[in-house]
């Protein structure tokens, strides 16, 4: 994500992929962390896809 944010992508896929959705859990709190929210716009998860999430960089 630091690699992403600081080369000028504007946006970074996640794929914590389909299961129990224990790993999805635990990227997403990491997502909400304040040193990390600073990096991103917004983050979204895939509607027709569970095990995706799109962060939207700075």
């Amino acid at each position: 994500m630091f690699k992403a944010a600081s080369s000028g992508e504007t946006t970074m896929e996640i794929i914590p992929g389909k299961g129990s959705g224990k790993l999805k859990k635990r990227v997403l709190a990491f997502l909400n962390q304040p040193h990390i929210k600073k990096l991103y716009e917004r983050f979204e998860t895939d509607p027709t896809n569970d095990g995706r999430v799109v962060v939207h960089l700075k």
